[in-house]
């Protein structure tokens, strides 16, 4: 058994066991059919990598249940935009 059950950081990081137990199901069909793994870990065992992923805040449950995937916050440093919108004469 994985040391991550006995405790309860990983229920309340989900917020609760029917979610966890939600969450790793989900996660669990996506990675047998073929999803990449968020995590790099030495084990074909997904139980182990979906529990990693949740750790380290890889996954969660969106508002409608579905397993969702944080994406990386990119910085917006160095973005030009193109359009800077209408001039205050194009709006009268």
């Amino acid at each position: 058994m994985l040391e991550e059950f006995k405790e309860e950081e990983i229920v309340n990081k989900v917020g609760g066991r029917f979610k966890l137990s939600s969450l790793i199901q989900k996660r669990i069909v996506a990675l047998n059919r073929g999803a990449r793994p968020l995590v790099e870990l030495q084990t074909k065992n997904h139980l182990e990598v979906v529990v990693k992923e949740i750790m380290e805040d890889k996954i969660y449950l969106d508002q409608s249940g579905e397993v969702a995937i944080v994406e990386e916050a990119k910085p917006l440093d160095g973005i030009e935009y193109d359009d800077k919108g209408p001039s205050l004469e194009d709006m009268i």
